[in-house]
């Protein structure tokens, strides 16, 4: 059984990851990583976070916090080893950055335009890490739907946007026609991606947010396929099109059925 101890919840996980990290006797796999190697698990340990918190499980949402809380950790020890930086030095960033960007809060200034406060603030961070473009800094590893919503988000700062929601509606018939036209599989590619690109501009146009929007309809997606195979008795492979798509529409009409009784209106257009 682990030793307990009277020392702060933060202070504990701080040094068990020492512990696991100590070239004498710690921990060879542990050991054996670095930013690079950590980095996919991080990654994974937030999506595991949003999931929790989608399925609305609290327990679940607590360990999964641990787990991401983890992988800070554990980059900050990786670094404190090659005398980068620590774990205090990662608190204090941002707190410092915190209480910069809310200067209504922790300082002097006014309230009526936080958004422009925050924004001017950002512009002056970046500016102080030298000449960047508007683009710079949207992280690569970002998935792509978010990542393309903050490279327009970015563009349309300096002007390059839309006046209303007609221009980026009729590029989606313009890339669906391209799309229909490529004539091979490169150039199919590269107009599916454009088709992408145009569907979440429109998106963030009509301010809807295009990553949590599509997450939602897969989860939609999965929750009707897995009822449709319920009401198949188990599984539709072997049904013809027909009979899965009779199934398939009952499902949707009991969807939004169940749906109007919680929240009149239409749920469910598509």
């Amino acid at each position: 059984m682990p030793e307990t101890t009277d020392i702060s919840p933060i202070d504990r996980l701080l040094s068990i990851m020492r512990r696991l990290r100590d070239p004498d006797g710690g921990c060879e796999w542990d050991l054996a990583q670095n930013f690079a190697t950590i980095a996919p698990y991080t990654i994974e340990e937030a999506y595991e976070v949003a999931d929790a918190i989608a399925h609305g499980q609290p327990a679940v949402i607590c360990d999964e916090l641990g787990d991401l809380l983890l992988q800070v950790v554990f980059h900050s020890q990786i670094a404190a080893d090659e005398g980068l930086f620590g774990f205090d030095d990662v608190a204090n960033a941002i707190s410092d950055k915190m209480e910069r960007r809310h200067p209504h809060i922790f300082g002097s200034a006014a309230r009526d335009d936080v958004r422009g406060q925050w924004e001017a603030i950002k512009a002056d961070e970046r500016a102080a890490d030298g000449p960047q473009g508007a683009l710079a800094g949207v992280a690569l590893s970002l998935p792509a739907l978010l990542r393309a919503q903050k490279l327009q988000a970015r563009a349309a700062r300096v002007g390059f946007d839309w006046p209303d929601t007609m221009g980026p509606r009729d590029k989606i018939a313009e890339e669906l026609t391209e799309v229909a036209e490529a004539a091979d599989d490169a150039a199919r590619h590269e107009e599916i991606g454009d088709l992408l690109f145009a569907v979440v501009n429109y998106a963030r146009k009509l301010g809807v947010d295009a990553e949590t929007a599509l997450r939602d309809a897969n989860l939609k997606f999965a929750r009707r396929f897995a009822a449709m195979e319920a009401r198949a008795g188990g599984s539709i492979a072997g049904l013809s099109l027909d009979a899965q798509e009779t199934h398939w529409q009952a499902v949707k009409r009991s969807a939004v059925a169940i749906a109007d009784q919680i929240a009149p209106g239409p749920l469910d257009p598509a």
